[in-house]
């Protein structure tokens, strides 16, 4: 299974659309939006063939995005837990480091993913692998936000930049 992962897109149209034509090129059977994605007309945008799935984010303060994404995904508020082709995941936008830390270290999960720091992340800890796409540039995260294929059969996990 393909499952294509961005975070931290903040209503940023071109980022946005770049993913959403990034996960139908590569033919993902399922998204996974790592929050703050912001207003509810950027979440309209992943209405797409694939599953959506999306946490909120620290910047996702529009009271219409969660009625948006559920219209055709599913939207977890805080915290969120996905089994996709046999594999776990969970999902957390990432604004506290011990619960991320907590996550990666629990055994619970083949994979946590999570947004916030702006920064790429893929890194093995134990049996977890940690994935963050990074997000729309900000001074101390360098480098293009990216969106991520992973496929759960092979474990492959490719970033595509978003610029």
């Amino acid at each position: 299974m393909e499952i294509g992962i961005v975070s931290d897109t903040h209503d940023n149209g071109s980022i946005v659309e770049q993913a959403v034509d990034t996960f139908n090129r590569e033919g993902v059977d399922a998204v996974i939006h790592c929050g703050d994605i912001v207003a509810p007309f950027s979440a309209s945008a992943f209405e797409s063939d694939f599953e959506f799935y999306a946490v909120r984010g620290n910047n996702d303060g529009e009271w219409g995005l969660e009625n948006a994404v559920e219209g055709f995904g599913t939207y977890f508020r805080e915290f969120g837990e996905l089994t996709l082709d046999g594999a776990e995941f969970a999902v957390y936008h990432g604004t506290s480091e011990p619960i991320v830390d907590a996550l990666l270290e629990s055994d619970n999960y083949d994979y946590v993913c999570r947004g916030h720091t702006h920064e790429r992340v893929h890194e093995r800890r134990g049996e977890t692998v940690h994935l963050n796409p990074g997000g729309i540039p900000i001074p101390d995260a360098p480098g293009a936000p990216a969106a991520v294929v992973l496929d759960t059969e092979t474990g492959d996990v490719e970033f595509h930049d978003l610029e």
